[in-house]
This record gives C-alpha cells, structure tokens and sequence, in this order.
C-alpha cells in the first residue's frame, strides 16, 4: 500500500465527523416564575435555609458564583415495571419414555400474584444562582427503579415549584435560621 494513502486516511474520516448545530436545551424550559430580580434578602444562606426546610441536603455551594446545588430522595411507587401483565396461553411439550418420543401442544393460562408495581426512587436535584441582580432556579426530577435502571429523566423547573421556594427564601428571617 502507498504510504500517502495512509496519510489521507485520518483525512478522510475526519470529514465523517460532525458538530451539533445546536446546544442541548432543557425540554421543557424553565417557567418565568423561576427567575425573579433579586431583592436585599436574597442571599445566598437564606436559599440555604430555604431548601434546607424544604427536606434539601445540600451538596455543594460556591459563593464566589453564588451557587447551591441540593437534592433529595424519596421512596415511591413505580407502576409501570415493563412486565406484560396480559396472561400468557399455550405452550410447546416434548417428552417420552420407554423409547418413544411424543411432542404436543398444550393449553393453559398462567398468571401472577401481585400488585405488579415496583418500588422506585425520586430524586430531586435543585440548582440556585443568586446574584446581585437575579435569582435562578433549574430542577430536574429522575426516577430509578429497585434495579437502578433510570425510568425517567426530565426538567421540572415549574412554576409552582420555583413560587413556592421564592415564599420560602422570603419567609427566612435575615441572618438566622428558621
């Protein structure tokens, strides 16, 4: 093989590379109500509290950016466990003995004892910016079944849910914890 094959072959795979052309976007974006101009007590340890009283572990805060990251967990009940619940019929059956072999189909219902749910986990992660002129709040809400498999995924930045942290940051008393 020709040595300048070689050299035009990156080249040439290269070109099967593509860029996006658009950066991913949360679906559904944020409602209005969670980005609100920022008042004097928008702070960063008031959104603390705040998310602390709202059952938040927080995990991670910079305060040169004016960042809080939080989450929490709880049990719930997944009712949709991938699992056909429509009663299986039929079946195939080969057996013999004494040296002759039958086969047959056989007939019959099968079912199952149960609910037929599973029991999941809903994590809830939180991210509030607080500067000196906003206040932004992203959630996203996930949903991981007994197995660890993730069931559902999806932005919940939602407008009853950023107006209900607004009122909780307001109702903080300045410079103690509630």
């Amino acid at each position: 093989m020709r040595a300048w094959l070689i050299w035009l072959l990156p080249g040439v795979l290269a070109g099967c590379q593509m860029t996006p052309t658009t950066l991913p976007v949360a679906e559904p974006a944020p409602a209005a109500e969670c980005r609100w101009t920022a008042a004097s007590g928008d702070d960063l340890p008031r959104v603390i509290t705040a998310l602390e009283a709202e059952g938040f572990v927080v995990r991670h805060t910079d305060a040169s950016l004016g960042l809080v990251s939080a989450d929490r967990a709880r049990t719930t009940i997944y009712h949709d466990n991938g699992v056909e619940r429509l009663p299986h019929i039929g079946g195939f059956v080969r057996g013999g003995s004494g040296g002759h072999i039958g086969t047959g189909v056989m007939l019959g219902m099968g079912g199952g004892f149960g609910p037929g749910i599973d029991e999941a986990t809903r994590a809830e992660r939180v991210s509030v910016v607080v500067d000196e002129q906003a206040v932004r709040v992203s959630r996203d809400i996930r949903l991981i079944d007994w197995r660890g498999d993730l069931r559902e995924s999806r932005s919940a930045s939602d407008a009853d849910f950023c107006r209900d942290l607004r009122n909780a940051i307001r109702a903080v008393p300045a410079g103690g914890k509630s």
